[in-house]
């Protein structure tokens, strides 16, 4: 309403300026000199965003140098050719003066909008998110984290899950902010087997389940036993019990590995060969793994690792099959 007013009083004005100019033709100075001084702005209310400029054009009866003053600078600033500067929300008054003649006019700078598509996620260790946010004013937001160790965030709002926990992402411009709650889910980590048995040289590939991105850290306690790699491939090194544990996030899962002891056989438990003469005997080894063949009298009986056995001398002659600490002999007689 007092806008109106002055609006309506400013209009008057000039129909009476403009009478006085044709009662008494001359110049500015005149008109002043007869005590009609009147300034007229081209708005008297502006709303701008922060950030915005703007010039203010002012009219002024008289000759006299026309000044501009703000209020409250640190809301809108003005320069001595009435150029404004919105700087943060609020509002200011932009007086404005030529010899006796004044006017106001009423900045107002809104409050910077911020728009988070998503103020609540739950993320899993290693995941990454990208916020998402619209700015009223289209300025660049900035963002921050208050526990990086947990969620960190960089110039883009991409965010990194670091380790289980709760952080918030603060999201900020022109003064104003808004925030996004982060909550990393604590780890979960299971193994696909809890135990399994095998033999010598046997092998077998244990799968993580996991929620993490967190590459897992996989460790034998008896190597001699049982050993595995960075992929969680496991392979039976000799007869024992081993426990292989991975590790993920400092969260621990184990399986037990125990190799067990195979059994070795011969079909028959004495044979008599001629001298000079040769017979294949191999072992049964229930592990299918090649058993080592050795002889106790090489002048008697050789073998090979074939399981072939010599007979090279007269007497008698042990000949072993070894697998896993596990043994059978079979006795030779040369005759």
């Amino acid at each position: 309403m007092k806008t109106n007013h002055k609006l309506r009083l400013q209009a008057v004005m000039l129909v009476l300026c403009m009478v006085s100019m044709l009662l008494f033709p001359g110049n500015r100075e005149d008109i002043s000199a007869k005590g009609i001084d009147f300034l007229i702005l081209g708005v008297y209310e502006k709303s701008l965003e922060v950030g915005d400029e703007f010039c203010i054009s002012a009219v002024a009866s008289n000759r006299n140098k026309i000044t501009f003053r703000s209020s409250n600078s640190k809301v809108a600033s003005v320069s001595t050719y009435g150029q404004i500067i919105a700087k943060k929300p609020g509002e200011a008054k932009i007086t404005v003066k030529a010899g006796k003649a004044q006017a106001r006019c009423r900045i107002i700078v809104k409050k910077t909008r911020i728009d988070v598509k998503q103020k609540n996620i739950s993320m899993d260790n290693g995941d990454i998110f990208q916020l998402k946010a619209v700015v009223s004013t289209g300025h660049a937001l900035t963002y921050k984290s208050s526990k990086k160790s947990i969620a960190s965030v960089d110039e883009k709002g991409l965010v990194t899950a670091k380790k289980p926990g709760e952080a918030t992402i603060t999201i900020s411009v022109d003064g104003t902010s808004e925030i996004c709650k982060i909550k990393v889910r604590e780890t979960r980590v299971k193994l696909d087997r809890t135990k399994v048995t095998l033999y010598r040289k046997g092998e077998i590939t244990l799968s993580v389940l996991t929620n993490s991105k967190t590459e897992p850290k996989w460790k034998s306690n008896k190597s001699s036993v049982a050993t595995v790699d960075n992929k969680g491939n496991v392979t039976a090194v000799k007869h024992g019990t081993a426990t292989i544990t991975v590790t993920v996030d400092g969260i621990r899962a184990t399986c037990e590995i125990m190799v067990k002891q195979p059994k070795v056989s011969f079909e028959q438990s004495e044979l008599s060969l001629k001298q000079g003469e040769k017979i294949c005997l191999k072992a049964k080894v229930s592990s299918d793994n090649e058993p080592m063949y050795s002889s106790s009298n090489t002048t008697v009986a050789t073998v090979d690792e074939e399981g072939n056995i010599y007979a090279c001398g007269r007497g008698k002659a042990y000949i072993y099959a070894n697998e896993d600490g596990i043994k059978a002999k079979v006795i030779i007689h040369v005759k």
